[in-house]
């Protein structure tokens, strides 16, 4: 299994890229020349996050993105934010990241409805999304003039860190109890 492992980490380490484990799966059937099930690459991958662990690494194989990486562990977080700080000279404005927001929230979702939501025109805020690859064109609504369809990319999933778009966080999870009006029943 040892040698299954070490090919697992060449792959995830080499892909640009969350790497599906049906990717993996298939590169190693192949390039091994045996029959490698899932069960045995999930197995595999388990194995080298307590070696990474057991060594004191700093990183391990996260599933992200609807794939696997290397990404480093979340105690790391502020030291790696602070390197990203410096390195990252285009940040999103906060009318980019309003739209984000909304654009994640309510996919797919057109120009016209994102506006109806912000109350201002979106154009240059959906350009630099596109342009950042934060967002994708997802198709055209079924509506009249077919309106263009906004949603995520993967890029998002990659940039904030989720595998899914059901992980975003809800509304509950920023709902304080203290503006809540009356009592609570026991």
């Amino acid at each position: 299994m040892n040698i299954l492992q070490n090919h697992i980490q060449a792959l995830v380490f080499c892909a640009q890229s969350p790497i599906s484990i049906e990717e993996v799966q298939r590169c190693l059937t192949e390039s091994l020349q045996m029959e490698v099930l899932v069960s045995d690459v999930l197995e595999a991958i388990e194995n080298i996050n307590q070696q990474l662990a057991e060594a004191g690494f700093a990183f391990q194989i996260y599933a992200i993105g609807g794939g696997y990486q290397f990404l480093t562990k979340p105690e790391y977080q502020e030291t790696v934010s602070t390197y990203l700080k410096h390195k990252s000279k285009k940040k999103l404005s906060a009318s980019s990241l309003e739209t984000l927001a909304i654009i994640a929230y309510k996919q797919p979702i057109t120009r016209t409805a994102l506006e109806q939501i912000r109350g201002v025109g979106c154009d240059y805020a959906i350009h630099k999304l596109l342009e950042k690859e934060l967002i994708e064109i997802k198709g055209k609504a079924d509506t009249i003039g077919r309106p263009v369809l906004y949603g995520t990319s993967q890029k998002f999933m990659d940039y904030f860190g989720i595998n899914h778009i059901k992980d975003l966080p809800q509304l509950k999870d920023f709902a304080s109890e203290e503006n809540m009006i009356g009592e609570i029943a026991d």
